[in-house]
């Protein structure tokens, strides 16, 4: 007879991955302002690489956190919108925000 597997489900780990990496959560707090495009992002999340935030944009995007456009201009012009389970998640980053502010150091 075979061992089963008993899987507890956590609702904290499966939050956790449908956002996925430590890019996310800054990512997420740039698209809390708006629409922004691919450079934008770059700019203003401090050390991620292209590489990084392709990877994490696609996560979110395959995750219904971000929706991506593409305008057919000269050259390509690309923007990142959150969705509504994205902004949804607006709520929980403003207590991170508070509690980082409090326990920060």
């Amino acid at each position: 007879m075979k061992n089963k597997e008993i899987v507890i489900e956590c609702s904290i780990e499966k939050a956790l991955n449908i956002i996925g990496s430590k890019w996310s959560f800054l990512i997420l707090r740039e698209l809390f302002c708006g629409t922004k495009r691919f450079g934008e992002l770059e700019r203003a999340v401090q050390g991620i690489s292209p590489k990084a935030l392709t990877d994490t944009l696609r996560h979110m995007e395959a995750n219904d956190i971000v929706v991506r456009d593409v305008y057919p201009t000269v050259p390509l012009r690309v923007e990142y919108t959150l969705t509504e389970k994205g902004q949804d998640f607006h709520k929980i980053i403003k207590e991170m925000k508070i509690w980082g502010s409090k326990w920060g150091g």
